[in-house]
């Protein structure tokens, strides 16, 4: 792990394409988000680097940044079936941001470990300039990996 770079583990008791099917889905990142951000989402499961989707936003979760609802494409950057996905955020902001979030599914006798990462090494000198990052915490992503395994006992986003 790098200062521009979090990672967090945890075994979830499922199999790679259940949890891979969840973190495929719209409605599966609202689902499991920890930081309250996530309010809604648009479009279809993605099956392919350069698929994209929309959530819907809302920073007051946060409360750090007075910028209240708004709208996110995000664009899948890895597409492993059943082992790796990775997307970045795409805004109305310019420049473009740049972080990259994603999981690692490696499978294990009692299930799947997985890595949830954030990974924001490559952003726009903008906002490396700007010491805003990490924007969440190694805690948030963990209680992700929580609603996750939860998410996926309880079968699926619905």
């Amino acid at each position: 792990m790098t200062s521009e770079r979090l990672e967090v583990q945890r075994t979830i008791a499922a199999d790679p394409s259940t949890i891979f099917g969840v973190l495929c889905d719209p409605q599966g990142h609202v689902a499991i988000d920890s930081s309250g951000m996530l309010i809604d989402a648009t479009g279809e499961p993605v099956a392919a680097v350069g698929d994209s989707f929309v959530v819907h936003m809302d920073r007051e979760a946060l409360n750090d940044y007075p910028i209240g609802r708004y709208d996110v494409t995000v664009t899948i950057t890895t597409f492993v079936p059943d082992r790796e996905i990775a997307w970045t955020p795409l805004g109305q902001i310019r420049p473009q941001i740049g972080h990259v979030y994603g999981y690692t599914l490696e499978p294990m006798n009692d299930g799947t470990l997985v890595t949830s990462y954030y990974d924001w090494s490559s952003i726009d000198p903008v906002w490396k300039e700007a010491g805003i990052f990490p924007v969440l915490s190694e805690g948030a992503l963990r209680a992700t990996l929580g609603i996750l395994a939860r998410t996926v006992m309880r079968g699926g986003t619905g």
